[in-house]
């Protein structure tokens, strides 16, 4: 779409807007199309320590079996199956230790003591739990016949050698990390982390801990921004605050374009602001499209620089929360060789009535709980100003009004997204 394009007639819907986006983007590991930014990534080696949050440069093909061995899931005693049925007493020749295996064979008529993990010895096929066992001596009687097999992990059961585990583009978590140790494997090929370049614009943004002026107000998004960025595992490059005036900001579009694969400013795009930022990306690249049909946030803007993917936030904190979260997100998934997550979406009844917005998908603050029927319930916050994240903090839910004339009545059904790792 031309520059001349973007101030469409017609807003885009949340779902045409993402895909849009996701559709002009392709993960870093491949080379964008010829119109837009050339965009690779490199792929590096990282120890287990520092894998948290990181993707997957290539598949895990596990090398080993686990367990390694045929094992004891209990205390007891280990023996020949058939024996448990064969003789009434068993002669005990030895002990199993986890890490200490017993070092010859079980014969007929025989058993040895083992421990939860010990490797079975050869012959022994079953393993007999302590409280079924009576012990005279060194000879043990049987209370209980197990079955053969009874009681005992079997070799690679839980992962077979030569089976792929995890996936490339898959993102490592605790349990992730945790099984690669499983593996024995200290390190493993990940994508290099995305560079975001992030800055806000605006004459009256002060940094916390400074004095505030007449008109002066706080920036906030800038932060909030930075440490859900961290989180997913990008590099970030903070640019600050630029005053609104045109030369700086382009200033800071070329540095941000240079150093980073994606830019995400706050502020300047919204009604009455928007034309530095829409000449500075026509100008200095192009304006795939301008507002979407969302409260809060439909002054969002997307499109292209030289080397870079751009992504203009509305200013006021729950817009560029919403926006960054349903938009910015999927698509810096993607750009990360990661799949963008889909969302967990739950039904609930409003313990209220809520207005609607004529034209746009609200997304209402709210708090949701179980209603102690096997439901859920929700009740939106009294604050639903775009400006407010007082609401973001003691809510833990979006509650998804759907635009038309007729509120949402108390005891209807709506939609509802709870926070998720990004927001909480």
């Amino acid at each position: 779409m031309s520059s001349n394009d973007t101030r469409q007639k017609t807003l885009l819907s949340l779902n045409d807007a993402r895909q849009r986006m996701l559709g002009a983007v392709r993960p870093l590991s491949a080379k964008a199309s010829a119109s837009g930014p050339t965009i690779e990534s490199t792929k590096e080696t990282v120890p287990l320590d520092d894998l948290a949050g990181r993707v997957l440069a290539e598949d895990i093909v596990s090398p080993l079996n686990s367990p390694p061995a045929d094992n004891s899931a209990m205390d007891g005693y280990a023996l020949r199956g058939r024996d448990a049925i064969e003789y009434t007493r068993l002669q005990v020749v030895g002990k199993a230790m986890a890490g200490e295996p017993f070092g010859g064979p079980v014969e007929a008529g025989q058993a040895i003591r083992i421990m939860t993990g010990a490797f079975l010895p050869e012959g022994a096929d079953t393993v007999v739990m302590q409280e079924n066992v009576s012990r005279e001596g060194d000879q043990i009687v049987l209370s209980h016949i197990p079955k053969t097999g009874e009681n005992v992990r079997q070799a690679g059961e839980d992962i077979c050698c030569g089976e792929i585990l995890l996936t490339a583009g898959h993102r490592l978590g605790p349990v992730d990390i945790g099984l690669l140790a499983t593996l024995g494997l200290a390190e493993v090929a990940v994508f290099a982390p995305l560079k975001v370049a992030v800055f806000a614009s605006g004459d009256e943004l002060r940094a916390p801990g400074q004095a505030l002026g007449p008109g002066d107000i706080y920036d906030s998004n800038r932060y909030f921004l930075k440490a859900m960025l961290t989180r997913l595992g990008c590099e970030v490059i903070d640019l600050g605050v630029i005053p609104d005036d045109l030369e700086q900001l382009r200033k800071a579009y070329q540095l941000a374009d240079k150093q980073a694969d994606a830019v995400l400013t706050c502020g300047g795009a919204s009604v009455g602001e928007a034309d530095y930022a829409q000449q500075l990306l026509g100008e200095l690249g192009q304006v795939d499209f301008w507002k979407v049909a969302i409260k809060p946030g439909k002054p969002f803007m997307f499109g292209q620089l030289r080397n870079s993917m751009f992504f203009g936030l509305p200013g006021n904190p729950v817009s560029a929360l919403v926006t960054f979260h349903q938009l910015v997100l999927p698509v810096l998934q993607k750009m990360q060789g990661a799949e963008p997550e889909q969302p967990l979406k739950l039904t609930a009844r409003s313990t209220l009535q809520i207005r609607r917005n004529r034209q746009r998908l609200d997304f209402q603050r709210g708090l949701y709980k179980a209603d102690g029927k096997g439901g859920f319930e929700v009740s939106a916050d009294s604050q639903q100003s775009s400006g407010a994240l007082g609401p973001m903090s003691r809510c833990n839910c979006f509650i998804l009004l759907t635009a038309g004339d007729s509120p949402l009545l108390a005891g209807e059904a709506v939609e509802i997204l709870p926070f998720d790792n990004w927001l909480q």
